[in-house]
This record gives C-alpha cells, sequence and structure tokens, in this order.
C-alpha cells in the first residue's frame, strides 16, 4: 500500500500544524474523525495519542482512557501487530497487513485488518487504522440468525396444525383408560397424560416464534435493566451479585418494552444458571458508540445501531464447539435444556431491527446487544406529547 487514503489523512495532518496530544488539531480530528474505520495515532513508545469514535467502539474504551495508555498494554508483546509497526518506522512507508489475532484479557478481535503510515512530525509516530473482520462475521451470523428463526417459524406452524390437534385425542384417551385401569396401568396413563402435556407446552413455546408485527417506540433501557434486575434478585439469581454499568446520558432505544425485558430476561437466567452459586457475578451495562451501520437491503437506507447493553457473567464460558450455531434452536448445554430460549433472543432482537453478538471465554462471557435510537419523527412526536 504505497498510496492511500490513510498516507493523504497523514499528509493532512502535517499540515494542520500542530502535534497530537498538545494545542487542538481541529484538521486531524476533522479526517480521522469522520473516518467509518477505526484509527489512531501513536508515538515512538506506541502511545496513544488520538482515537477517533471508531477507534472507541474497537478497543472498548473512550479515547480518554486510551490516551493514558500504549498499545502494549492491550496485546502481548509478540502480537504481529507490532511487527507492521516495526517495519513502517524502518522503512518509513505505509504498511499493511490482514487476518491479524488481536487477543488479550483486555482484547478480543479476529480477522482484523491493519494499515499504518509515518506520521513525521513525531519521531517514530503511526497513524493506524483497522478494520475488524468480525464486524462482517456478526452480520453474517446475524443473517444466519434470522434464517434460523424463520425455519423455527415455519416449524411452528407446522407444529401446531400437525401436532397439537392430535394430542387432545391422545391425552383425552389416557384419560378414559385411566378410569378402569388397574394401579399399574394407571400410573403408565398419568405418564401419557404428562407426556402429552410436555410436548403441547414444547408446540406452545415453538409457536412464539411466528412471525407478528412488532410495534416499537422509545424506550428508557436504564428501566428496562432495572425491572429485569429486580425480578431476577427476587428469584433465580436472589444469591449472586447483579452489577450495573450504566452511561447516565444514554438516550432512549427505540424498541419494544415488553420484548426487552423478555430478551434481557433469558440472558440474565442463563448468566445465572451458568455462573458458580457461590462467587458468581452478573454485570448489566449501557454505552453509547458510534456503532455499526447496515444497509437496508433494496435501499440506499442504513441502520444505525449506536445504543449497546451488555450482560457479562463470569462463569466457565461457552463450549467452542457450538459458538458458532449457538442462536439456532434445539442448541444446548444444558441438561434437560430445549435450547429454544436463546434462538428465540436471536428472533426477538432481529425483529427489533437490532444486533446480538457474544463474546465468551474461561471467566467471561459477554452477550451484546446493539440497538437503534428512536427515528428523528419519534422524537419530535415525544418532545410535543
Amino acid at each position: 500500500m504505497r498510496t492511500s487514503a490513510l498516507s493523504r489523512a497523514a499528509r493532512a495532518l502535517r499540515l494542520s500544524g500542530s502535534l497530537p496530544g498538545e494545542a487542538p488539531l481541529p484538521e486531524s480530528t476533522a479526517i480521522l474523525g469522520a473516518l467509518p474505520i477505526a484509527a489512531v495515532v501513536l508515538d515512538a513508545e506506541d502511545r496513544f495519542l488520538f482515537a477517533n469514535p471508531a477507534a472507541e467502539l474497537f478497543f472498548q474504551l473512550s479515547a480518554a482512557s486510551l490516551r493514558a495508555q500504549s498499545l502494549r498494554d492491550l496485546l502481548p508483546q509478540d502480537n504481529r501487530l507490532f511487527g507492521v509497526l516495526a517495519q513502517v518506522r524502518a522503512h518509513d512507508s505505509p504498511v499493511s497487513d490482514h487476518d491479524l489475532v488481536l487477543e488479550s484479557p483486555r482484547l478480543r478481535r479476529f480477522g482484523v485488518a491493519a494499515q499504518a503510515a509515518p506520521f513525521p512530525e513525531i519521531a517514530g509516530g503511526i497513524v493506524l487504522t483497522f478494520q475488524d473482520g468480525s464486524t462482517a462475521q456478526m452480520l453474517d451470523r446475524q443473517l444466519n440468525f434470522r434464517g434460523a428463526a424463520r425455519g423455527a417459524s415455519a416449524m411452528a406452524a407446522m407444529l401446531a396444525h400437525e401436532v397439537k390437534n392430535p394430542l387432545s385425542g391422545i391425552r383425552g384417551a389416557a384419560q378414559l383408560l385411566e378410569q378402569g385401569a388397574n394401579e399399574g396401568d394407571r400410573e403408565l396413563c398419568l405418564l401419557i397424560q404428562d407426556e402429552v402435556d410436555r410436548i403441547r407446552n414444547l408446540v406452545e413455546r415453538m409457536d412464539m416464534f411466528s412471525d407478528r408485527p412488532v410495534e416499537q417506540a422509545p424506550v428508557n433501557i436504564h428501566e428496562v435493566l432495572d425491572h429485569v434486575r429486580r425480578i431476577a434478585l427476587s428469584g433465580f439469581a436472589a444469591h449472586l451479585k447483579v452489577h450495573q454499568e450504566y452511561d447516565p446520558s444514554l438516550p432512549p432505544v427505540w424498541g419494544n418494552r415488553d420484548l426487552l425485558v423478555q430478551i434481557l430476561l433469558n440472558l440474565v437466567k442463563n448468566a445465572a444458571e451458568a455462573v458458580d452459586p457461590k462467587d458468581g457475578e452478573i454485570l448489566l451495562a449501557t454505552a453509547y458508540h458510534h456503532g455499526v451501520r447496515i444497509a437496508v437491503p433494496g435501499s440506499l437506507e442504513r441502520v444505525h445501531l449506536p445504543l449497546q447493553v451488555i450482560v457479562r457473567d463470569n462463569g466457565p464460558g461457552i463450549p467452542e464447539a457450538i459458538r458458532a450455531t449457538l442462536f439456532e434452536p434445539f442448541v444446548t448445554t444444558k441438561r434437560g435444556g430445549q435450547g429454544l430460549g436463546l434462538a428465540l433472543v436471536a428472533k426477538l432482537v432481529a425483529d427489533q431491527g437490532s444486533l446480538i453478538e457474544c463474546d465468551s471465554r474461561p471467566g467471561r462471557t459477554s452477550f451484546r446487544l446493539s440497538l437503534p435510537a428512536p427515528p428523528p419523527a419519534s422524537r419530535q412526536g415525544a418532545s410535543k406529547s
């Protein structure tokens, strides 16, 4: 990469007449801040001097937090990215690399493309951009989740039509047989009725996947989280610590309150069942990021998802073997589980035009919802009412 937008941005930074980290850099901020990909400026010791909003999302840290540390605080010394930086400094020319793995206790990104260019005003300074392949993978997975949900919807319709009516006849026949049966046969009749009821409940749960219109409005997500937290602490999570880290400046999200409660209850319940009963902890957090923009098929419209809700636990993590299919129906690690909870979550999230992704390792599993803000028309209507 000899000539690129990154090189042009570096030249524009030189013309600004200011150094990152010193006086304000309006031109550089405008250039790098407007980039849709993560962009940072590093000094000779790889300390962060500047980070644009996309970089805050990429590193899951604010620009102020990044400026207080070095890239070496976030990545191990032997990471391949430091070889890229060394080449830039050795040859004083742009260098790019692809399919990087940026993994540490504080960062987990796969399939990253990095482009680096020298920043001549600072000895050893570098302008560095990242394009996260995991974002594209996340969008692909979301499309797969929607496809799985549509498959579950078709299955629900088939089950409701083909199974529920015969089940009623089977149960009625078992009740009639019970009346004239001896003690041993009566137990078998009761077993038949219990199993029929279990199958009927499963069919009714599957019916929740059927396509229904979703009414959306501005929702205070912190009120939803507080409601979910109260339910959890009064029941299935009474023995656990449930922490909160809210961004108080977060605006309302655009969604359906009841469905958001259902989504978050499922996620918190899964977290409560995954952690150790003695020292299990769950974190409920919110944050504002510039988020992912998704192209709407058949139009030029792009959906902006800047509002994030995170449910994190300190459990053992999700087995690698099922992570790729985690949100598909009938995938579960629970003994006796039916594998419909996360499939339903994925469908309800997709129904509201949002995204969900999971990042899991031993001791730290996070489910992150990316939600839209209310459209301008609804905000204006809310302000008038």
